[in-house]
Parts: structure tokens; sequence; C-alpha cells
């Protein structure tokens, strides 16, 4: 299949009747879903330079249609946005409502953030927006008070949404209302005067050694083993994985380069595409680490594979991201929302303890704490931004090495400690409030 992100169309190679045709997928003026299949006369068994050549100039004069067809709705729609910014421009603070509001700051930030944070605050606003259209329809920007706005978190945490959710929707009613100040339109931030729900204490969920066993049993050849693997010695996010690229594996030196992530965005059409990107979550995400030798055999045959399949399929295999390691049979990308729903799925299938596959990222540092690493060993090879993110979020995993400390000094004395009062002290150690974390369960 061959796709092109920049056309305002999509199409992809069929064979039907022993010739390969061009089916275009496209939206016509009125905004319909259209399909047009267009044949190239060639024969199935054909070279494949031929081929590339024929659907590159059925593509360029089907985007000459394309764009001679909708340049007179183009040119409608500029006119009316044009008109719409003319009409926006004079409103005052006191004719804008705060639905209409939120919908300016959500258009103010766009061009600021990256395209993935950008769909996180578009996901986010769905329910504020939802609510507000049924609660408060009409409440002008100018009227809206700290009363609606606790309303509607007392609502949502009322309808069993968690503390860390609206954490997330009052962040954003903030930033929007701070905006506000900004421009001039309003004196106070009302949602400063509003109280939230009390933070959960965030505790990872882990696999110990047998568990990850248990699990490297189930994924065994299956498409995603290699993700798995990975996930669970590197601790890489899921995004750091599905970006990793074989320019990253230095064979000869023996490292492993993390420097671009993959994220998913909605399209126009609701379609979710996967994108790539070199800026990581912070920059200590941008490391080179050691290539595990077992890692580093199963990426070689990985690299034979692809090969190979390539050769026996021919046509039939994606090359599309034959830059990027983690790929299907066919060559096709495992895609950010794969990851997350197959491993769901095998968790189930296989009746294994439940957990995230972001829990393999905690799994990796629990196991790095376990057999002695430091904790600012740990903070480079997961790539957090602080060594504070990383004793925040794994300290109460850290109990062994007070154990250690604790019997140095007890054998000084005459006395130690046993493994069963250790084991106990640590359950007891980690469940207080002091030592639990409190930080985000992404990091």
């Amino acid at each position: 299949m061959t796709m092109k992100a920049s056309l305002p169309f999509k199409y992809i190679t069929a064979v039907k009747r022993g010739k390969h045709y061009v089916i275009f997928d496209y939206k016509d003026e009125e905004g319909n879903r259209k399909r047009k299949w267009v044949g190239t006369g060639l024969p199935e068994k054909c070279k494949k330079k031929d081929l590339t050549a024929k659907i590159d100039e059925l593509v360029s004069e089907f985007y000459k249609e394309y764009i001679e067809s909708n340049i007179g709705k183009a040119e409608e729609e500029a006119k009316a946005k044009a008109s719409e910014r003319v009409s926006s421009a004079k409103k005052d603070s006191g004719e804008y409502t705060f639905l209409e509001f939120f919908q300016v700051w959500l258009e103010a930030i766009k061009p600021t953030v990256a395209e993935n944070t950008y769909e996180g605050y578009i996901h986010t606003s769905h329910r504020i927006i939802s609510y507000f259209e049924k609660a408060y329809p009409d409440i002008k920007l100018t009227e809206l008070t700290a009363m609606e706005l606790q309303q509607f978190y007392n609502d949502m945490y009322a309808g069993g949404l968690s503390a860390n959710t609206i954490k997330h929707y009052h962040a954003n009613i903030h930033k929007a209302l701070k905006y506000a100040m900004k421009m001039n339109l309003i004196s106070v931030n009302e949602s400063e005067k509003t109280e939230r729900p009390k933070m959960e204490k965030f505790e990872a969920m882990f696999y110990n050694e047998q568990e990850l066993g248990r699990l490297f049993t189930a994924f065994r050849g299956d498409r995603m083993e290699l993700v798995v693997l990975i996930a669970a010695y590197y601790g890489l996010r899921r995004s750091e994985i599905i970006g990793l690229r074989w320019d990253a594996i230095d064979f000869e030196k023996g490292t492993i380069t993390i420097r671009e992530k993959a994220y998913v965005v909605r399209e126009g059409d609701g379609v979710r595409v996967t994108k790539f990107h070199n800026q990581l979550k912070t920059r200590a995400s941008h490391r080179t680490l050691p290539l595990i030798p077992f890692i580093g055999e199963l990426l070689k045959e990985k690299k034979a594979q692809n090969e190979y399949l390539a050769k026996l399929l021919k046509h039939e295999y994606c090359h599309d991201y034959d830059d990027y390691i983690c790929t299907d049979h066919f060559g096709n990308l495992i895609t950010p929302v794969y990851v997350t729903d197959h491993f769901a799925s095998m968790i189930r299938k296989h009746r294994l303890k439940k957990i995230r596959f972001h829990d393999l990222r905690h799994s990796c540092a629990s196991l790095l704490l376990a057999n002695g690493v430091p904790m600012k060993a740990i903070q480079e090879w997961l790539g957090h931004s602080t060594f504070q993110v990383t004793a925040d979020f794994y300290s109460h995993l850290e109990y062994n090495s007070k154990v250690t400390s604790a019997n140095a000094i007890a054998q000084a004395l005459g006395t130690g400690i046993s493994a069963d009062k250790a084991n106990d002290t640590a359950n007891a150690d980690g469940a207080s409030d002091d030592t639990k974390p409190t930080t985000d369960s992404k990091k």
C-alpha cells in the first residue's frame, strides 16, 4: 500500500482480474466520501519501476483534477473564515460566551505547541465543551464564576472521573482564563478560587522476574515480541519504542540511541494517523545506552527477516517504514494504539496479572533497584529529566538498599535484620503517605 500524507486524498494499489489499479479515496466538493478506481493498464506481473512510474503519473493527474474541482469551494471557505475572523475581532469582552472564548483560546495556542500536545488539549477539551453546552450554554465570559466551575468539577467527580483527570480539565480552563486576562477581557481568573478533588497518590504496578518470564513466554512468536522485550529490558516509553529507527542501532559500537518518538493524531476525518518527531518528552530523554547482547541478536534477526520477507512478498510488502524497527511481517508499522490494545488483549488471554504496557517501564526500574543499581543511574537509563523525578517515583521500591545499610551497622553492633522482617517493614513503608510517589504515572 502506498500513502502520501501531504496530498488532500489517499490512495492504494490493488490487483483486479490480473491488472493493477489505483484506488483513490477522497471527499468531493460537498464533503461526501468517494472512491475512484483507475486502471494502470499494467498486468499483475510487471516490472516494479514501470508500476511505480505509472502510479506516480496517475496520482499527478488525479491531483490536478481534484484541485480544479475543489478550488471554488476552497475560495468560498477562505472568504467565510476571513469574515468570521473579522466578526470575532469586533467582539468585546461583553459579547463572548465562555464557550466561544474557549474555542478562541484553542485556536490561539495551536501554533505554539507540538502537534501531539495540541491533540491532547483537544481531547481533554471535549468533555469541558460538552458539559458547558448543556449546563451553561449562554453564560458570558465575564459572568463565569468559580461557582459554575466548582459545579463542573463536582459533577465530574460524582460521575466517577478520577482526581487526576479533573486536574487536566482544570489546567485547560485555567490556561484559557489566563489567556483571557492577558487579552484584557477579564480581570480575575475564577478557576483559581475553586477546590479540586485531592489527588490520589499513584503507586506503579510492575512485574517481578518470574512474572516477566511468563509474559515473555506468552509473547513468543507474536508480532509484538520485540516491542515487549525492548520495553522490559530498557524501560522505554511506548512512543520511544515505535520511534526507533535502524540508524539508531550501532552494532559495531554496541549502542542504541533514543532520539525520535511516534505519536498519534486524528486527521479531519477522524482517522488516527501515526507521525514521528525528534522532540522527545524531555531533553534527558535523548540518550545513548549500551546495546544488550540478547537484544542486539534479536535486532539482527529482525533485520534479516525483514529483508527475506520483502523479497518473498514483493509488491505485497510495505516499504513505507523500512527505516523503522517495529514493523509486522508485511512491513506495516506497529502503531502505538495497537501496542496498547494488543498488550491488554494478551494479558487477558493468558490470564496474567493485569498491568498496562507502560508498567513494563516501572518493572524495569524495580528490577534495576532490586539488583543494586543506584537511583542516579536509573534516572539516566529511563531518561527522566531530573534525579528528583526518579527518586519521588521509585523511592518506595528502594527499601532493600536500606536493609543492606542496616545490616552493615547491625553486624558491627552484633544484631541483624531477617529477610522476612525486612519485607514486612518494606511493605509497611511502601504504604505510608510519606513514601508513596505523588508524580504522574506516565514518567
